[in-house]
């Protein structure tokens, strides 16, 4: 029904004069594919506040307009909503097959314009970053960790935006956090009473990085005792990682423990190398610059392709490398005569090497040593035990990591100085630092071993925003990332 007065959008005064009258066309939702406009005749009032600045002012329909739009709100909600499930282009060619042609740019200009989600009392806050572009910038997500909703995004990683985002809103009772500092300086700084929870995950990704020092620093015990003795007994020494990357990481770690002994700080060493602080870390807390090496993978070689046949040959009896280099090149090989040598050399020193079991590798007995007992297949317990029966390092290792394993699972946090103190005794390399590294965060550490919150949600919604930066080929600004991350559902 229209009203036979108009209010002032400026300062909310009523007014019954009427200036003039006029014609609006408002674009609306489709119809059965074909365009549909709106001819509306509207008025215009006289403001008759004198302090208004607004001499004049139009009518507005509840529902189905508003000022200086051409089109309707029932369109404009559809087309947000498909610039929100799509990026800029598709959302633009979704929008001309449903009938509603449409630019990407005026798109974008809808989701800008949509007001941010309200932001109600937390009780549960979940807190993590993410990478804007991976390597250079990042920003940090806040989620409810009880709806499973975004609440905020921030720029950056540190610990200002938090802190100042806590101090605007209600402080939650539980903030669920990685052990970064930064986020346990904020919550300590702007939510003192709040229970900071350390994430169970990360604690578990932590732990297991510290098993794999351990096992690479036991290498030697994983592969099966060789019948054929070629030497006196404890001759066989620790093989080392050799080449050009070894020899830079040896060197660059002497230098960042020389320069550590004079007293210098990580950012200072950092600003003097022209280092990142992340590299200048990595190297300090190395104890030795083999740790350095975990995980290397070898780099490809010509005669990858070429090992099976190789392997039959050699297994044959043949170790002749010039008759082996014509056959292999015959079968397409383009490589050179000493990458075959070379690969032919070590089953000269090795004479069983083809028939003895490929040893498993580092990361597959650090695998083995995470896992639940009940989820390995025979043959992979079978073999992990003969190691274990070698190795009582190991051994020690594997107690100490299903021990934290069911102190996290059955949420016994009363136990964790105990474990503390049983890992820093069994002096295991990697883990014996990781059970150190828990004292400087141990109150919330404890909470989260005890507690049954986590930050599951937030690892989710992480993923989710980078499926977002992944539809937009990562070409999107800040705001607008902001925006869909925090309007999609």
């Amino acid at each position: 029904m229209r009203q036979d007065e108009g209010m002032c959008p400026a300062c909310s005064a009523s007014s019954p004069r009427v200036h003039s009258r006029y014609q609006r066309t408002l674009a609306d939702a489709p119809v059965a594919g074909r365009l549909v406009r709106i001819l509306l005749r509207v008025r215009r009032f006289f403001c008759e506040n004198p302090e208004c600045r607004s001499k004049t002012f139009v009518e507005q329909v509840d529902g189905l307009t508003r000022r200086w739009s051409r089109m309707s709100e029932g369109l404009r909600r559809m087309l947000a909503a498909i610039r929100l499930a799509l990026a800029g282009r598709a959302g633009a060619r979704l929008a001309s097959t449903l009938g509603m042609p449409s630019g990407r740019d005026r798109l974008l200009r809808l989701v800008r314009a949509m007001p941010d989600p309200p932001v109600g009392d937390i009780t549960v806050l979940g807190v993590d970053d993410f990478a804007i572009k991976r390597g250079h910038h990042y920003g940090t997500v806040l989620i409810d960790c009880e709806t499973r909703k975004v609440v905020d995004v921030l720029v950056g990683r540190d610990a200002e935006p938090v802190t100042a985002w806590l101090r605007e809103h209600a402080k939650p009772a539980v903030i669920c956090r990685d052990r970064a500092t930064a986020y346990a300086e904020a919550a300590r700084t702007s939510a003192p009473e709040a229970v900071q929870v350390a994430d169970r995950f990360h604690l578990w990704q932590n732990l297991a990085t510290a098993v794999e020092k351990c096992v690479a620093r036991h290498k030697n015990c994983l592969a099966e005792p060789v019948g054929t003795v070629l030497g006196e007994p404890g001759d066989v020494e620790a093989v080392e990682p050799t080449g050009a990357m070894a020899d830079r990481r040896r060197a660059h770690h002497a230098l960042i423990h020389e320069l550590l002994e004079q007293g210098a700080g990580f950012r200072q060493i950092a600003r003097h190398l022209g280092w990142s602080h992340r590299t200048v870390s990595k190297y300090a807390h190395a104890a030795t610059w083999q740790e350095l090496a975990v995980g290397q993978k070898p780099r490809p070689s010509l005669v990858d392709p070429f090992k099976p046949y190789l392997a039959r040959r050699i297994g044959d009896g043949c170790l002749k490398a010039s008759t082996l280099y014509r056959e292999i090149t015959a079968k397409g090989f383009t490589g050179s005569y000493a990458l075959v040598r070379k690969f032919v050399e070590q089953y000269r020193s090795r004479p069983d090497l083809t028939r003895a079991p490929r040893p498993p590798s580092v990361r597959q007995v650090t695998g083995w040593i995470c896992r639940h007992p009940d989820n390995l297949v025979s043959r992979d317990a079978a073999r992990f035990q003969k190691i274990l029966d070698r190795c009582p390092e190991l051994r020690s290792a594997v107690d100490l990591v299903r021990s934290f394993a069911d102190m996290m699972t059955h949420l016994h946090g009363e136990r964790l100085t105990a474990w503390i103190t049983a890992a820093e005794r069994a002096g295991l390399p990697g883990i014996s630092r990781f059970a150190v590294g828990l004292n400087a965060d141990l109150a919330a550490v404890t909470a989260g071993l005890s507690l049954p919150f986590s930050s599951g949600p937030v690892e989710g919604n992480v993923n989710r925003i980078k499926m977002i930066k992944h539809q937009m080929y990562g070409r999107a600004g800040f705001e607008l990332l902001r925006k869909r991350v925090l309007l999609c559902g």
